[in-house]
């Protein structure tokens, strides 16, 4: 007995269901895989010694003060210094050009996002940094990958930080609750201000999520 074309129907239809089911599902990914594959950075830092970069510490000092005559380092300081480290075969003015490009290069790294992840429904692990509040419930965070990020440490590359939109609120008990977001990726550079006991600070983020659920890890 063969069958109906409205059984074939039916078929098509849940098979098309169950691979829509399959496609929404939870992709559960790394951190490492939010930072795109990266280049290194050539260092001409690297091979000097720790006296010339104490020299070029100070003639830099020197040079981006505001008030020359009354900071530590002097003209005379700053020029002595910069013939010590010719006389040894450094370019100081070469290397400070070197130093804005290395900048540049690693804040590039920092914001640069993986595109494969944009747009698709990812599950990750994270520590809660709030910054906004419902109550006792935090619905505004970032989600960063270690305990107590721009906190008690430097904060991680923008591309190591999602903030993350949550309505219905989470209550956590500290800086160092660690939970799962799950939800689509989104690509968006913000900077958000981090509240400290003294003020705050801003800093950048390179993803962005309005989360479907956020629970305890």
């Amino acid at each position: 007995m063969g069958f109906k074309p409205t059984s074939l129907m039916a078929q098509a239809a849940v098979l098309t269901l169950f691979g829509f089911a399959a496609a929404a599902e939870q992709s559960e990914i790394s951190w490492a895989e939010l930072a795109p594959p990266q280049t290194e950075i050539e260092d001409p830092f690297a091979a000097l010694s720790s006296d010339q970069m104490d020299s070029l510490r100070m003639i830099l000092r020197y040079e981006l003060s505001e008030d020359k005559s009354r900071g530590s380092v002097t003209a005379t300081d700053a020029d002595r210094l910069r013939t010590q480290l010719a006389g040894q075969g450094l370019d100081v003015d070469w290397l400070f050009q070197q130093r804005e490009d290395i900048m540049q290069q690693r804040r590039a790294q920092a914001i640069a996002i993986n595109n494969e992840l944009i747009g698709t429904e990812i599950r990750l692990p994270g520590f809660v940094l709030p910054l906004e509040y419902d109550g006792q419930k935090v619905t505004s965070f970032l989600l960063v990958p270690y305990a107590g990020a721009c906190i008690h440490t430097p904060p991680p590359p923008a591309n190591q930080m999602v903030h993350v939109s949550y309505p219905d609120g989470i209550e956590i008990s500290g800086l160092f609750t660690p939970v799962w977001i799950e939800g689509k990726m989104n690509a968006e550079l913000s900077v958000q201000n981090i509240g400290f006991s003294d003020g705050e600070a801003p800093v950048e983020v390179g993803y962005e999520m309005s989360a479907e659920k956020v629970y305890f890890y």
